[in-house]
């Protein structure tokens, strides 16, 4: 019941290979510096309702959104679940002011 297959040829590789180090980038080291720099200057630019606007409309929020909101009295982290026109309504049922807050932004968690 043996049966014997046949042999495979295989060429001998006598020559370092690299193939894949001129096609290969790994994107977190080489666009990281750019898009930290992007990142910063738009959101300068950006007022804080427009902030809360990209949010909700963000690929991130589906329900709640973890985010840290600055404002007059400091830092706080926050899951935000909705608004209505001038506040911002936590998963606490805590009712927060838009215009107290100073800057809105989501948490690197």
């Amino acid at each position: 019941m043996e049966k014997k297959l046949p042999k495979v040829f295989a060429n001998k590789i006598d020559k370092k290979l690299n193939n894949n180090e001129t096609v290969y980038y790994d994107k977190n080291d080489v666009r990281s510096e750019k898009k930290d720099e992007r990142k910063n200057v738009t959101e300068s630019l950006l007022s804080v309702n427009q902030k809360i606007n990209q949010i909700f409309s963000s690929a991130r929020y589906v329900y709640k959104a973890d985010v840290v909101i600055t404002t007059k009295n400091g830092k706080m982290n926050k899951k935000i679940i909705g608004r209505n026109r001038n506040e911002l309504i936590t998963m606490d049922n805590e009712v927060i002011n838009v215009n107290d807050i100073l800057d809105i932004e989501f948490s690197e968690n």
